[in-house]
This record gives structure tokens, sequence and C-alpha cells, in this order.
């Protein structure tokens, strides 16, 4: 299951990753990718990994990849590539679903707790 939503430091614009990608050819291209790469992954619970497949669903091409790869904000990995630093700022899919699921107890202990006092 994926996340409603991914962390995106407020300071990424001034990344200095980023600020030297902006420098080369195609530069926004890729960060754009960056980003869509983070709600991809993020709403398909894929914790940070990104297939070859799935860049035409974040608006990227190879050389795109290859940008962030060089750049350092993604690493290869067998299959395709990792956003990097994904487990540091991004909760994982367990820890959404185990979120989840508190979440659904408590909602219905207090709707059981509502009913036993009407």
């Amino acid at each position: 299951m994926g996340l409603p939503w991914v962390r995106l430091d407020t300071a990424f614009p001034t990344n200095p990753k980023l600020l030297a990608m902006l420098q080369r050819k195609d530069g926004h291209r890729a960060a754009l990718a960056y980003v869509c790469g983070l709600a991809y992954s993020g709403a398909h619970g894929l914790d940070g990994f990104l297939t070859k497949e799935s860049l035409p669903f974040i608006h990227a091409r190879t050389p795109d990849a290859a940008l962030l790869v060089h750049a350092g904000l993604w690493k290869t990995a067998p299959g395709g590539w990792q956003i990097n630093g994904w487990s540091e700022f991004q909760q994982s899919s367990d820890e959404t679903q185990q979120r989840r699921r508190r979440a659904q107890a408590a909602a219905q202990a207090r709707w059981n707790g509502a009913s036993d006092a009407s």
C-alpha cells in the first residue's frame, strides 16, 4: 500500500546536488523527474525504487535518469534505480501499513466506545 504523501525538504531548491544538476543540459527536466519519482514511488509503495518502465509515468527519459545518478540523487539498482536517501526521509511501506492499522484500531475503539454510551 502506498503513501498518501512524501516528504520534500524545504531546502531542496538549494541542495548542492540539485544546483549542480541544473547547470547541465536538461537538468531542469531531471529535477522534475526527481520530484515525480518521489511521488510515484511513494504512491505505489516501492520504497524509493523506480524501474525503467516507470520513467514515462514520472515524465522522465533514460538520459534524465543518468543525470540523476550523476548528481547523486538516484543510485543504479538491479532493474532500475533507487532514490538516494529514501529510507532516511520517507516512511517505509511497512511503517505506513502499521500506522494505518493502528489508526483503524483506534477509530474502531472510539466508535465502539461511542456506541456503548448511547
